[in-house]
């Protein structure tokens, strides 16, 4: 007996690469996908006829900033008045900004403000959002953003994969070596007695933090058992993927100013980049990450929204998977293994990403010609289903 079995599904695992499978139906149970091509008279609870759509796994956002109060439009302007990101944030502006109306807003604003954003992303069919915290700079704020981000779970059938950013800026005034030691002895443990995560976050560049920074704050992490990744080389080039991936990052996310040594580190280590078009589309900026030296080291792309309100304000992993293609040269099925499979490993999760035996039986049907067509037009796709452990969202 099956939960569900689905017929007529022009079926992407997305295992391998984008072509279809030798299969038109498959099976769930219990969550997962238990079967390939079910015979008809298997019992089964539910059915779904396909009518010959295109079945995807689900969609991963393998990193955002989803939850944040308020808005930064103003920044916004100025970006537009010719203001760069470095000038905002030496104006008191920038993280800052958000920092202060994130204190300002409760856990429960927090949560409601956020669930729209999570709804934008499902009705494209992310069934999984990475989400962070980072805009505290202090540990009851920062815990409140975590406790918020648990709270999600009780509001919306997407995974929500916490992640604390415990350095992601330095608060006003702070003495830096100070402040990482705060994070380290104190802030770490306690996220990690309470479990409101299991993997870390840190930013490094030349106005945030240093590759010694990360390295202390990597090894903290580690001896808690908590996994590690890293926000590198997105202005600048100080060494932060190199280190980050030596150190065991499940991933390097931005990588505009990466070169060849990174490259290198990430393949060598197993490191997944994790590439966002959106920021560097909305940051006006020009300096591409490496492709060519990525996709030749054969290094795992990851394509995310980095949804936050100051850098990238996108609620829509589609438009970043088209971004991804038109600015950064990914191909198509670059771009969509980059929303599944390698976004699954850049979150360290093996149950999800692919549509096999045994994995979590997150899918999507898509009226499209191919699944080529997701990164081709740019807004108003919608899949006719979207299934969270085998059932109908």
């Amino acid at each position: 007996m099956y939960d569900l079995v689905v017929r007529n599904a022009r079926i992407h695992t997305m295992a391998d690469g984008l072509e279809p499978a030798p299969h038109a139906s498959f099976a769930v149970r219990d969550g997962q996908l238990a079967a390939f091509d079910p015979p008809p008279e298997v019992a089964a609870r539910s059915t779904l006829d396909a009518r010959g759509a295109c079945a995807l796994p689900g969609f991963i956002d393998c990193h955002s900033h989803a939850l944040y109060a308020g808005d930064r439009m103003a920044e916004h302007a100025a970006r537009l008045r010719g203001a760069t990101y470095a000038d905002i944030a030496a104006a008191g502006g920038g993280i800052r900004t958000t920092v202060a109306a994130v204190r300002a807003a409760s856990e429960r604003e927090l949560v409601e403000q956020t669930l729209p954003r999570l709804a934008a992303l499902l009705a494209e069919g992310v069934t999984t959002v990475e989400v962070k915290s980072g805009y505290g700079l202090d540990l009851p704020t920062e815990l409140k953003q975590l406790r918020a981000i648990r709270a999600l779970r009780d509001h919306t059938r997407q995974w929500i994969e916490p992640t604390f950013l415990g350095l992601h800026a330095l608060p006003a005034g702070a003495d830096r070596a100070r402040f990482v030691a705060e994070v380290v002895d104190e802030w770490l443990p306690e996220v990690a007695r309470q479990r409101l995560a299991g993997t870390v976050d840190a930013y490094v560049e030349h106005l945030a933090f240093s590759v010694a920074d990360l390295e202390r704050f990597a090894a903290a992490a580690a001896s808690l058992g908590l996994e590690v990744r890293a926000h590198t080389d997105q202005l600048s080039n100080l060494g932060g993927t190199r280190r980050a991936a030596e150190l065991g990052a499940l991933s390097c996310d931005h990588l505009e100013h990466s070169r060849d040594a990174d490259v290198a580190a990430l393949v060598a280590h197993g490191t997944v980049a994790v590439l966002l078009p959106f920021a560097y589309y909305f940051l006006r900026d020009t300096q591409l990450p490496p492709i060519a030296a990525l996709r030749r080291a054969g290094v795992p792309i990851a394509v995310a929204t980095d949804q936050n309100p100051g850098t990238s304000p996108c609620a829509s992993l589609l438009t970043a998977l088209h971004l991804a293609t038109v600015s950064f040269g990914l191909s198509a099925e670059e771009a969509l293994l980059g929303a599944t499979r390698h976004a699954a490993r850049a979150l360290g999760l093996t149950d999800r990403g692919t549509l096999t035996l045994g994995s979590r039986a997150d899918f999507t049907l898509w009226d499209v010609p191919g699944p080529e067509f997701l990164v081709y037009q740019c807004g108003g796709l919608r899949p006719t289903a979207t299934y969270i452990e085998g059932r109908p969202e």
